[in-house]
């Protein structure tokens, strides 16, 4: 059948009609155990009745109305997102590269609020994945997503994810910030080390820079703390969120301290939908759930689980599992094989993995997953491991 959509993806020939928990149902009625989460957006499954709630209560009520006047869900869910981290102020939007476009915004126009302007360049890292607009994709500089859209947008010089001295040998006179999510997402599920985030800190407060996380992927309780930066010590100044904040509805933030966001004024920035009644309900009921007693901790549990379990994977099928990477449920397998061809694998197992670069498979399950099928989908990658193995040497004798 041909689509009327425009062709930018290569979709698998799958379609799902409904879910529930970390399970989706195709169209044609087959189960999936889903280890990808919508790409770590599913953050609480399929159909979680307090979410359900939330949209119908509030779709009952009002939808939408403008960021004009006051919109009480927004305040509320703004309240629960600085109490629970570094930031004085959040600006809601409706996505992960709108969150990163208002972050960039930001860390430029402190400096124009504190009379240099010319304090512009942001450094940012080889391999970040920051969204696909026209500035996010130069913030991430990844010539694949640059190429043929015109001169890149300037500003952006790209230091080695890892190597603290790269980052201090570009930081010049024009340089205002250092942009970097903690764990790199679609670069394979790099993890940024405690030492180098702290030591990112440590530049920026040396030279009077301002630091960005990207917490699109790692963020609301992703990783098994509420933010990715907790485990670090290291405290951004802006901070990018979506994904998961939402539960599967479009939602995104950014969040910044008072002094950070101070050249944010009225008439700086802006958004139609952005933090409208429904999506800040839904948002409120995610983050509710999440911060709930025991919730984080049973996430960081289950990571380990799965964690251990890919590790023993890693041991019994060497010759296709390279290594594990990540924390919490935000986990990677490294592969021998094309990760394409391992995806495609996992699929025929009814299992869904999503993949990254350096060869990676992203292991992204809902937060609410649980331990009964954790193993389940160890069991199934094993299966989808096994279709790799080299065939068995001929008998020499028999010929």
């Amino acid at each position: 059948m041909t689509s009327s959509l425009l062709p930018t993806y290569a979709r698998a020939p799958l379609a799902f009609e409904s879910g529930e928990g970390a399970w989706l149902t195709s169209t044609d009625g087959v189960r999936y155990l889903d280890f990808g989460g919508g790409i770590a957006v599913a953050s609480l499954g399929y159909s979680h009745p307090r979410l359900v709630e939330a949209l119908t209560e509030q779709g009952r009520k009002l939808w939408h109305t403008s960021n004009l006047f006051t919109i009480p869900q927004a305040e509320r869910l703004a309240t629960r997102l600085t109490e629970t981290s570094f930031a004085d102020y959040v600006f809601f939007t409706n996505s992960g590269a709108e969150a990163l476009e208002g972050t960039i915004k930001t860390l430029r126009k402190y400096h124009s609020a504190n009379g240099r302007p010319d304090r512009f360049r942001v450094i940012a890292f080889d391999g970040a994945f920051h969204g696909r607009t026209l500035a996010t994709i130069a913030a991430g500089g990844n010539p694949k997503y640059l190429e043929g859209f015109g001169p890149p947008l300037e500003g952006f010089d790209h230091a080695e994810f890892g190597n603290l001295a790269s980052v201090e040998a570009l930081i010049g006179p024009q340089t205002g910030a250092i942009l970097v999510e903690p764990i790199q997402g679609e670069a394979g599920i790099r993890v940024g080390s405690n030492e180098f985030l702290r030591g990112l800190r440590a530049l920026c407060d040396r030279h009077g820079l301002l630091l960005a996380f990207d917490e699109v992927q790692s963020g609301v309780g992703r990783t098994g703390k509420f933010f990715a930066y907790e485990h670090s010590g290291a405290t951004p100044d802006v901070m990018a969120i979506a994904k998961g904040v939402g539960g599967g509805f479009p939602l995104g933030a950014f969040l910044t301290t008072k002094e950070a966001g101070k050249g944010m004024v009225v008439g700086t920035h802006g958004s139609t939908y952005g933090g409208n009644p429904l999506a800040a309900a839904v948002g409120e009921a995610v983050v509710d759930i999440v911060l709930s007693p025991g919730f984080l901790d049973a996430v960081a549990r289950t990571g380990a689980r799965l964690r251990d379990g890919l590790l023993e994977l890693q041991e019994s099928h060497p010759g296709v599992v390279a290594g594990v990477r990540g924390r919490g449920l935000m986990l990677g397998l490294e592969l021998r094989p094309p990760v394409s061809d391992f995806v495609a694998s996992a699929r025929a197992q009814r299992l869904l993995v999503i993949p990254a670069g350096d060869n990676v498979a992203r292991i992204l399950p809902p937060l609410v997953i649980g331990e009964a099928e954790v193993d389940e989908g160890l069991k199934r990658l094993a299966a989808a491991c096994a279709s790799f193995a080299p065939a068995p040497a001929l008998d020499e004798a028999a010929g």
